[in-house]
């Protein structure tokens, strides 16, 4: 197994960090890691805000359902998915902008986030650094966008915390490769799989010293309780993104 290949495979989500600042070089050489990720139309709907300081990333750590470990990362990256800068390149071109009542631009803009969020992450690691991404800061994007004074067309999807682990971690497991991976078609018996990743799971609760329960309840009971999750229906509108053409098909 290649280098690349042993830093993909061995990732853990950290959510201790040591009490040491990351380098400046080592920041800059995450961002633009992220910003060589490919994107649709080389539009580059990402934008990456980075929050150092401590008084700011306690307020994220709030709003994103209070989660210590926000405020306890030395940096805090915010990755938006950003069309205001198309806005401007449409205004210079003098044509018109309509992206933000299509509904694919909103499918555009979370997948290049994704693609640059999981870029970051791979950087970070072969730096030696230790992250966990943060879907938290869609609980209340509102409060989010007024902090990072976001403009129209800009809206924040993930976070990723960065830094030092402080802790040691053993690998969690993944599902089977058969229940992600199929050929030519999609394979809808997968109940077995489940089961049996539920009892590998259960395994490493016990060898991490957290409460066993099967994976297939946490999920469960994750979307039972969040069948709407954070104020994005609300706050994505004021930001532009109406996907007016959702319904006329």
């Amino acid at each position: 197994m290649n280098e690349v290949l042993n830093i993909l495979n061995n990732h853990r989500s950290f959510r201790k960090y040591a009490d040491k600042p990351v380098e400046p070089e080592k920041l800059r050489s995450i961002i633009e890691a992220a910003q060589a990720a490919p994107s649709w139309v080389n539009g580059q709907q990402v934008t990456i805000i980075a929050v150092q300081n401590k008084e700011r990333r306690e307020q994220i750590a709030l709003l994103s359902g209070k989660q210590q470990h926000v405020a306890d990362a030395p940096v805090f990256l915010v990755f938006c998915m950003d069309f205001y800068r198309t806005k401007l390149a449409a205004e210079l071109e003098g044509q018109p902008f309509e992206a933000g009542g299509d509904t694919d631009a909103l499918l555009v803009g979370a997948v290049d986030v994704g693609i640059a969020l999981e870029a970051a992450v791979a950087a970070a690691e072969s730096l030696g650094l230790g992250i966990i991404p943060i879907g938290g800061i869609r609980r209340n994007t509102e409060s989010v966008i007024g902090l990072l004074e976001l403009p129209e067309y800009v809206f924040p999807l993930v976070g990723l915390c960065i830094g030092y682990p402080g802790e040691e971690l053993p690998k969690k497991p993944r599902l089977p490769l058969e229940a992600v991976y199929h050929q030519e078609r999609y394979n809808r018996d997968l109940e077995g799989s489940i089961r049996s990743y539920n009892a590998e799971f259960r395994e490493y609760q016990k060898s991490a010293g957290q409460t066993e329960r099967d994976w297939s309840a946490v999920i469960a009971h994750f979307y039972a309780l969040n069948p709407q999750y954070g104020d994005a229906g609300k706050t994505l509108p004021k930001q532009g993104f109406t996907c007016g053409n959702l319904h006329k098909f």
